[in-house]
């Protein structure tokens, strides 16, 4: 059951940002749910459609909309890119001191907005996610999420239940302070963390059916998932100093050739020295091993020092976020 706060937000602004892929029948659904919800709560807002490369009458859909109403603003793709692209060109374009993202299909309920506002404005979340705790999805797809869930929060740190939650809500500082790419709408609230907002919440939310259509999303989602899950974690943790994890393997497999090559030569010598018939080294499956280690761990060496090249000459290594400063 959603609370609605019981002060108003006159002067409040919110933008909401909507990635639309072919849901013509659902966008005027929405767009109206979302102005009834806003203007109940006191709230001044926007709505920002993205639609990325649709080829049914969605875009026709928002321009009627924006036409009917100046808190309408579409963005259209010439072609499909993907929902983090569609995110990222709605949080450039976004102007509220709220963001609040959502799916379009209807199955994310509008009657949260209010609440996920005062969570940010009154108890200074930087980011809120939604959980859809009671899911309407087939049973695979609710077991491959709470293992894929399960994976990123041990990953990340954070404690969420529900990473790939569609509604979510943002202090606008956030959103113009991450980048989002490739399929890394998943992993925001990483994302988020990385660049210093660590204040982020969870609020149990309503899932709906679909009501129309059929869903955009198939299992192989969450394979590209846990793959960017890897690229997400590896970025985050060694992305300014891919030395520390390169170096650091590639040292220590060349160590462990060399010991293992060293073992080798040293019992030859000992085998003479007790006038013993000593096998050649090459002999031994043992040097080929020791052999194969040094080398990976030298290419793995090199490979953090080519990246450390690249950061240097990287235009981003000296870019930080200053929160205040006194002058």
């Amino acid at each position: 059951m959603t609370i609605l706060p019981t002060d108003r937000y006159e002067l409040m602004d919110l933008s909401v940002v909507i990635p639309v892929y072919n849901e013509e029948e659902s966008v005027g659904e929405l767009s109206e749910w979302i102005t009834r919800v806003c203007n109940s709560a006191g709230i001044s807002f926007e709505i920002l459609f993205i639609d990325d490369g649709s080829s049914d009458s969605s875009w026709e859909k928002i321009r009627s909309l924006a036409g009917s109403s100046g808190a309408v603003k579409g963005f259209r793709f010439r072609r499909n890119y993907g929902k983090a692209a569609a995110l990222h060109t709605g949080f450039s374009k976004s102007e509220g001191d709220v963001v609040i993202t959502m799916d379009s299909d209807l199955q994310d309920s509008p009657d949260e907005i209010p609440e996920l506002v005062r969570m940010i404005k009154s108890e200074g979340y930087d980011v809120v996610s939604g959980w859809k705790k009671k899911r309407y999805d087939p049973f695979i797809k609710r077991t491959t999420s709470k293992l894929y869930n399960g994976t990123a929060r041990w990953a990340s740190g954070i404690k969420l239940h529900d990473f790939n939650c569609g509604l979510k809500a943002y202090r606008q500082e956030v959103v113009k302070s991450i980048e989002v790419y490739g399929e890394m709408h998943r992993y925001i609230p990483m994302l988020a963390k990385e660049a210093g907002f660590r204040k982020i919440g969870e609020k149990v939310v309503i899932h709906r059916p679909r009501k129309y259509g059929i869903t955009k999303y198939g299992l192989d989602r969450f394979i590209k998932g846990y793959l960017d899950l890897l690229t997400i974690s590896f970025i985050t943790r060694f992305g300014k100093s891919p030395m520390h994890l390169f170096g650091f393997l590639g040292s220590l497999m060349f160590f462990i050739g060399f010991v293992m090559a060293g073992y080798l030569g040293i019992s030859k010598l000992v085998a003479i020295a007790h006038n013993n018939r000593a096998p050649l080294v090459t002999n031994s499956p043992f040097f080929y091993i020791a052999l194969t280690v040094m080398i990976i761990g030298s290419f793995l060496f090199l490979t953090g020092f080519l990246g450390e090249l690249i950061n240097r000459n990287s235009s981003e290594r000296n870019k930080y976020q200053i929160r205040d400063s006194i002058s």
